[in-house]
């Protein structure tokens, strides 16, 4: 059992939780993810990972309502426990893994929206650590909606927060506070990371490809079994084949073909299109499950 250390609201319908997995905290990177189940009933939910201690071996999650088994997850206090807390999964950010010192040279732009703002806090925290200054933009739909704003502004170089209705900060969507620093700034970038709802990423890669900012996406908003035998994370990334919870969840943004995976992912919602899907799709419906052949 993974026992849960702290247990809060943080805005409307959105979590945070500390559970203790010291195994998970011990291995896991910036850009990972992990597989949570409540009891031996419970649906797996894939979610990907907030923060991470070592030394005290916890591993921080986000999560939001979306349907009947996050709401049983949201009632679960301090004291209680997780069945199965599987972990690290998905491949972790390409900036761990990549020369030292090519990363510190690049000036790196982070855009988080809404609960997308989770993962990107600890890409943010690892730039940090290692002595590297990232611009973090945040958007989310009002004030009470923005979550780990004091987190952020510890770690990020510049915060700039936007709320579509203004009710907090600027006034309007990430899109414009990019290209605001951008054209109007004279801000320079190498890399932006872009994390959030699929349509903000899809407009956000619209914006870099004109800027000509290469991007970096993470499709975690269409994993739900997490291991590549549902098929509902199956997308086309330079018109390949790819699923997020194997191959990713990060993919160049320029490259995945968003259009397609919301489509994709309305269909992915019934049964009937779920059994549309398979048939179609055929040998490359699944990812990484050893039974496609």
């Amino acid at each position: 059992m993974y026992r849960i250390l702290e247990a809060r609201e943080l805005a409307e319908k959105i979590f945070l939780m500390e559970v203790e997995a010291p195994r998970v905290a011990k291995a896991c990177q910036p850009g990972e993810f992990v597989i949570v189940k409540m009891d031996e009933k419970g649906e797996r939910i894939p979610l990907t990972i907030c923060d991470y201690n070592r030394e005290s071996g916890t591993v921080t999650i986000v999560f939001q309502i979306v349907g009947a088994s996050t709401k049983r997850m949201a009632e679960l206090k301090e004291g209680d426990a997780f069945q199965d807390f599987v972990g690290p999964l998905g491949r972790p950010s390409d900036f761990v893994s990549e020369d030292f010192e090519k990363v510190r040279g690049r000036r790196y732009l982070f855009v988080a929206g809404g609960v997308g703002t989770a993962p990107v806090y600890p890409q943010v925290k690892w730039m940090r650590a290692h002595g590297i200054e990232a611009d973090v933009i945040v958007g989310a739909k009002t004030k009470d909606l923005l979550i780990l704003e004091e987190e952020m502004e510890k770690v990020a170089g510049n915060l700039y927060i936007t709320t579509d209705d203004g009710s907090y900060k600027r006034k309007g969507m990430v899109t414009e506070v990019i290209r605001d620093l951008v054209e109007n700034q004279g801000k320079h970038y190498d890399i932006c990371v872009a994390i959030g709802p699929m349509i903000m990423m899809k407009f956000v890669c619209l914006l870099t490809k004109e800027l000509q900012l290469p991007t970096i996406v993470s499709m975690n908003p269409v994993m739900v079994d997490g291991t590549g035998m549902c098929g509902a994370c199956r997308l086309s990334v330079g018109k390949e084949v790819k699923f997020a919870c194997v191959d990713g969840p990060e993919f160049d943004g320029h490259l995945v073909d968003f259009d397609e995976a919301m489509k994709r992912q309305r269909i992915y919602k019934t049964e009937e299109g779920r059994a549309m899907l398979r048939m179609q799709e055929g040998a490359t419906h699944h990812g990484g499950c050893g039974n496609c052949g």
